[in-house]
């Protein structure tokens, strides 16, 4: 679940009035401490599990969300800012689709082309599509995790995306288990194959693991260059996303407080260098919200700044923009994946209070 920092400017808004075909809910004077979503999405058919955002670069309030559908006879659903779904561009047929994300400007047939990515988990491949038109680009997957032994130690889960300065494109990616000695995530290169088509190669392996559940969210900070992945159970683990710096962990925070499974992560922007992380509390509703840049004197010290209860029941997967988007999320967007086959959108404004930027 992957944050992108983009510089967009948007003259004027328009929100045309829609159908009641999403939920558009309201504030129940009962529930007040319960932050409660803007819009529901309409529901996948078995089981959502994880978000990604494309930020319109032409028009920002055109920007589409993705959502995978988790199951055997699972798909990518697409989705405009009032959660409609855009049945033209939903793929379908998907084997276990666990975890999407999106990154901008992968170069393919000589053009940047902006791509989302999904884990495939029964046939341990990467799904790739271009956007917005959802087009495959994968000649048919890319396997991962190859000659790996055990299906568990192969079915594909977390995801994220990584751009560095230079313009290339990395997937990192998690599995149900893996081993205990610093090699969970595989990093891999996406590039074009010759043909317009996108090839993975492997460039290292990393990564901590508890050996007490599994890791399943994974996400970057691309302007700072760091990975973020929940090590469900014990915390959220801090790496350098840039292969050439080395495999050092540094930090473990999330350690404390939280109910059960650390699932979640995504990063909103204040600006090049602040802001928050926000990290799901599976089993209480919530998201515990840390600081982006640290602190003065370690930056890898991601302190505990607000814990916000949520209307969306047993999230998972979520995601977050920073940059204004339309007349209704003027801040940013928030989304959380609930275990009612939808997906929550929250204002950036609601989810911040008066306690944050």
């Amino acid at each position: 679940m992957n944050q992108r920092f983009l510089s967009i400017f948007l003259l004027g808004f328009s929100l045309t009035a829609c159908k009641q075909v999403a939920v558009q809910t309201k504030t129940n004077n009962s529930e007040q401490h319960i932050i409660q979503p803007t819009f529901i999405t309409e529901p996948v058919k078995h089981d959502t599990d994880d978000p990604a955002v494309w930020i319109n670069p032409q028009d920002a309030s055109k920007s589409l969300i993705i959502g995978t559908d988790k199951d055997i006879d699972g798909a990518l659903y697409v989705y405009d800012l009032q959660g409609k779904i855009q049945e033209d561009k939903v793929v379908r047929n998907l084997k276990r689709p666990d975890n999407v994300d999106i990154e901008y400007g992968l170069i393919l047939n000589n053009k940047a082309t902006d791509i989302a990515v999904t884990t495939e988990r029964f046939t341990h491949k990467l799904r790739i599509y271009t956007l917005p038109d959802m087009k495959p680009v994968d000649n048919g997957g890319i396997e991962v995790f190859e000659n790996e032994t055990g299906a568990e130690f192969r079915d594909l889960m977390g995801i994220a995306l990584y751009k560095n300065k230079t313009g290339k494109i990395y997937a990192i990616v998690g599995r149900k288990s893996g081993p205990t000695d610093g090699t969970y995530l595989w990093q891999y290169l996406l590039e074009d194959d010759g043909t317009g088509q996108v090839k993975a190669t492997l460039v290292r392996k990393f990564g901590a693991y508890s050996g007490k559940k599994e890791i399943e969210s994974i996400a970057v900070d691309d302007e700072l260059g760091y990975v973020y992945y929940s090590d469900e159970g014990v915390g959220v683990r801090k790496y350098f996303a840039e292969p050439s710096k080395g495999n050092q962990e540094l930090a473990l925070f999330a350690t404390t407080g939280f109910t059960e499974d650390h699932e979640g992560i995504s990063i909103y922007q204040t600006s090049k260098k602040t802001g928050y992380i926000l990290v799901s509390d599976q089993g209480a509703n919530q998201f515990h919200i840390f600081s982006r840049e640290g602190t003065a004197q370690n930056p890898n010290e991601h302190l505990l700044l607000k814990v916000v209860k949520v209307k969306a029941v047993q999230s998972d997967g979520s995601e977050v923009v920073s940059v204004p988007l339309n007349s209704t999320f003027k801040k940013g967007l928030f989304i959380a994946m609930s275990d009612d086959r939808t997906f929550h959108f929250y204002k950036w404004e609601d989810m911040a209070g008066k306690e944050l930027k």
